[in-house]
C-alpha cells in the first residue's frame, strides 16, 4: 500500500468536509425510495451512507429504531435497550 503524499500534513481546505451542508442534509434531505443506493440493508457490517448522497438522514435512524422495535416486540423482548 503507498503511503499518501497527504500523510502527516494538514489537508487541503478542498478535502475537508461541509459540516453545516452534511447537518442540513440530514435533517431536510429526503431519501428516494426507489433508488435501492438510499435504503437501508440490515445484516451488513455498517452502514456507509452520508447525508449527502441521501442514504443516511434522520429518517433512516427511524426506520432503524422501528424496524429494531418491531423485531423485539414479535420475539417476545422487553426492558431497556441499550445501543452504542
Amino acid at each position: 500500500m503507498d503511503i499518501s503524499p497527504l500523510a502527516g500534513k494538514r489537508p487541503p481546505y478542498s478535502m475537508l468536509a461541509d459540516i453545516p451542508r452534511l447537518v442540513s442534509e440530514y435533517y431536510t434531505r429526503k431519501p428516494d425510495r426507489e433508488d435501492p443506493l438510499q435504503g437501508i440493508s440490515f445484516g451488513t457490517s455498517g452502514h456507509r451512507g452520508s447525508s449527502l448522497k441521501g442514504s443516511f438522514n434522520e429518517e433512516h435512524i427511524i426506520a432503524v429504531c422501528a424496524a429494531i422495535v418491531e423485531y423485539r416486540k414479535e420475539a417476545g423482548i422487553d426492558g431497556p435497550l441499550f445501543l452504542g
